[in-house]
């Protein structure tokens, strides 16, 4: 039997497959889950990848930091409200609006789409806050591309 989580994140219209090595490319996305039930989403970010520490062993002298996969296949957000209908079965689409690139340009995203969408003034969004901390070195490359675009 088909569970919430078994619904695929969609991108350009198409559920995502991205191989191991597509997916090494990237961060992580931005989102948008909407509850089909009563149309209210919401807009977050999440991240392909968390660190593991592996421990010493004794061929491992030293800790070693790695990166695997995060849950994001499985993931519907941090919202509350939201973690609590996907339990009860609300069915949700599930959209990524942008793959990144670095920590930076999700963080970027994520903040610009709340804004862009009004999370917070419109009732038809699941977001209560919205915050963000991003240094314009923490855009780098993304940043560039944006002035070379601009240039007359």
């Amino acid at each position: 039997m088909a569970t919430p989580y078994d619904i695929p994140w969609v991108y350009k219209g198409r559920p995502l497959e991205l191989t191991e090595e597509e997916l090494k490319e990237y961060v992580g996305f931005v989102y948008r889950v909407t509850d089909l039930t009563n149309g209210v989403g919401y807009i977050g970010k999440k991240l392909f990848w968390r660190p593991k520490t592996l421990p010493i062993t004794k061929k491992r002298k030293r800790r070693v930091k790695t990166k695997v996969q995060s849950d994001w296949q499985k993931y519907f957000g941090s919202s509350e409200q939201v973690k609590t209908l996907v339990e009860q079965g609300t069915p949700f689409k599930r959209e990524i609006l942008r793959l990144c690139r670095t920590k930076g340009e999700c963080s970027y995203f994520e903040t610009k789409a709340q804004f862009d969408h009004d999370v917070l003034l419109r009732d038809d969004y699941y977001n209560e806050f919205i915050g963000c901390k991003i240094h314009a070195k923490h855009l780098g490359k993304m940043k560039e591309e944006y002035y070379e675009d601009r240039t007359i």
